[in-house]
């Protein structure tokens, strides 16, 4: 019974990953979230009008499209998705922690429109299209390239993993000797862990939260111009907790993929070399994707 939950998750994400490039997948989901993101932007504006008009009623309502907006931004293709669950399966980390960088990634995009917008405003003078042009022209090829980079270095630590593995096997049946001086000559494996889960977090934070949600900004001078701009910076903040829901999921989805694809071998001999297997190829599955978003977006 164990091994059957287990061993679920791994089956219903591959038979999803089937779906999304093997049968069309892909591609509807595009549709449909591109038509959702249109009609919530559409009713987003008819929101604002309203509150402008000085109708409190209307903040449910925009709060609410914000949500919705920012959910069917992240159902969409995106690169969000694609290094948090990339990074869940070639990484073992907790679920929480994942959940928690997704969370913060999301929030990141919010505040960097924020920022964007009304640095544009302020101290730059920069109309709408200036902004816009600036978060799909400059800001959203460099993030790609900022998680393809993610990619390469994961998977360049699988292979150092694999290779001392390798150089260890043989080391091991060259070498009986041991230290036992009883001194400590480096860090112990869960200090190492802690080092590496707060530079990772940075990385993967700042790969994503650098490239401001296009709607964001578009909701954010918006709300500028109709002189509320509390509206734009509230509704910014809860599409990113919209785009977050998705993004969420998807981390928990990857942890169980991996734990239910190693929970037969993690306690193996086996175990180190297949989780630094997994982590190549994740990074590279990473790195080959987006070096493909940069491409389509130069």
């Amino acid at each position: 019974m164990r091994r059957a939950v287990m061993i679920l998750p791994v089956v219903l994400g591959a038979g999803l990953l089937a779906w999304l490039w093997g049968f069309g997948g892909l591609e509807r989901v595009a549709v449909w979230a591109a038509e959702g993101q249109r009609e919530a932007q559409n009713a987003i504006a008819g929101m604002l009008r309203r509150l402008r008009g000085g109708d409190a009623a209307a903040w449910g309502g925009l709060l609410g499209l914000c949500f919705a907006y920012g959910f069917f931004h992240a159902a969409g293709p995106g690169h969000g998705k694609i290094l948090i669950g990339g990074y869940g399966v070639g990484r073992r980390v907790p679920v929480r922690r994942l959940a928690g960088l997704a969370l913060v990634s999301s929030l990141a995009q919010a505040l960097s429109a924020v920022v964007l917008v009304y640095a544009g405003v302020f101290a730059f003078a920069w109309g709408r299209e200036r902004m816009i042009g600036i978060a799909e022209d400059m800001l959203q090829p460099l993030s790609y390239a900022a998680i393809a980079l993610v990619g390469l270095w994961l998977l360049s630590r699988g292979a150092r993993r694999l290779w001392r593995g390798a150089r260890g096997h043989v080391h091991h049946h060259g070498d009986a000797g041991e230290c036992g001086c009883g001194h400590r000559h480096g860090p112990t494996v869960e200090e190492a862990g802690e080092v590496r889960s707060l530079r990772d977090a940075v990385m993967l934070v700042a790969s994503v939260g650098i490239r401001p949600c296009s709607g964001a900004v578009i909701l954010l001078i918006l709300g500028h111009l109709m002189g509320i701009d509390l509206a734009g910076i509230a509704g910014a903040v809860v599409m990113a907790l919209g785009t977050a829901s998705v993004t969420m999921a998807v981390a928990v989805l990857a942890v169980s993929m991996r734990e239910g694809a190693l929970g037969q071998v993690m306690g193996g001999p086996g175990a180190a070399r297949w989780a630094a297997v997994i982590e190549v190829m994740a990074g590279g599955l990473i790195a080959v994707v987006a070096a493909q978003l940069v491409v389509l977006a130069i």
